[in-house]
């Protein structure tokens, strides 16, 4: 089983688009959620993909993890089966010091939201942070995609 250790932080202007290798455009969705639990569908460009989480750790930190790619077709019929609104956001990945940070922008009823992260091989690792990285929001649940497909950026 996988533990993914990651720290999520607010993004401070758009630096981070010219500075990005790649972008992708993303829907996603949750089929269900319970205890910390949940099953995620996504697509990413032409492929889909399903992911089952657990809790999170260590003050948000890390989480049990595991992930298979799918076709992209069964991931959108799997989309039918979520229970709140899809997120829809473009990933924006950044290479900057020893890491890729994964820089989320978001569409829709989550506007205006830039989140960056940056996955870790422990807790404890140091990482250069990029010009563009504001504050830290590890571990706060309003800023994790399940609870922002229930209580939108919009409504905060």
């Amino acid at each position: 089983m996988a533990i993914e250790i990651e720290r999520k932080f607010l993004v401070t202007g758009d630096s981070y688009k010219a500075m990005a290798f790649r972008s992708d455009r993303i829907a996603q969705g949750y089929i269900c959620r319970q205890g910390g639990n949940s099953a995620r569908v996504r697509v990413r460009g032409e492929k889909g993909y399903i992911t089952i989480k657990g809790p999170s750790l260590d003050g948000g930190i890390s989480r049990f993890e595991w992930e298979k790619e799918i076709p992209a077709s069964e991931a959108w019929e799997l989309m039918r089966l979520c229970s709140t609104a899809i997120i829809d956001k473009t990933r924006h990945l950044v290479d900057f010091g020893n890491h890729i940070f994964e820089v989320d922008e978001f569409h829709g009823d989550n506007a205006g939201l830039v989140v960056a992260e940056i996955e870790l091989s422990s807790s404890a690792e140091e990482f250069e942070k990029p010009p563009f990285l504001g504050k830290e929001v590890t571990g706060d649940g309003k800023y994790y995609n399940s609870s922002l497909s229930r209580f939108p950026y919009k409504c905060w």
